[in-house]
């Protein structure tokens, strides 16, 4: 059974064959992790925030499809350089329009990079003790829909291991 190609733009090709800020930062400010290597999406962004609250550098590391890797490295560039407050207000439809679009059946991806984005900020404002009006106290769409991709992910864990157990 061949599997038909997803139709993929010149953009998200070129991202994912050489995506932006790929890789480990060693002297990351936080790192946050979402997805499950189960399902084939899993993105872990490292930043660097500065005394100001201002993302200095961003970097990431991705397992998953081309959609997947391009968000990320978009995300990344998007960031550099914003206040915290303000890489907040990026949205999973902002981050798929910068990419130029990907397949409907892809849209989690825009959602995970930026659930993912979202949470390193949340770790980052909770470690340093901050608690800013913008800040919403419940969850954003994005980190419920990252969360919900990874609960998911463990249910079909638990399924297929009572399976073997048979």
């Amino acid at each position: 059974m061949s599997r038909t190609p997803l139709p993929y733009n010149q953009k998200i090709l070129d991202l994912f064959r050489n995506p932006k800020n790929l890789g480990k930062m060693e002297d990351a400010t936080v790192t946050a992790v979402a997805g499950n290597p189960l399902c084939g999406d899993m993105i872990v962004f490292y930043l660097k925030i500065d005394d100001e609250d201002v993302i200095a550098k961003a970097s990431f590391e991705s397992y998953g499809c081309a959609a997947n890797i391009a968000t990320s490295s978009i995300v990344t560039e998007m960031v550099k350089g914003l206040k915290i407050e303000d890489a907040w207000k990026i949205s999973w439809k902002s981050v798929i329009e910068a990419v130029g679009g990907v397949p409907k059946v892809k849209f989690h991806c825009g959602m995970l990079a930026v659930g993912t984005l979202k949470r390193a900020i949340r770790i980052y404002l909770k470690n340093k003790g901050a608690s800013p009006n913008w800040l919403p106290k419940e969850l954003a769409f994005e980190e419920k829909q990252a969360l919900e991709e990874e609960e998911l992910a463990e249910v079909i864990s638990k399924r297929m291991k009572a399976e073997e157990e048979k």
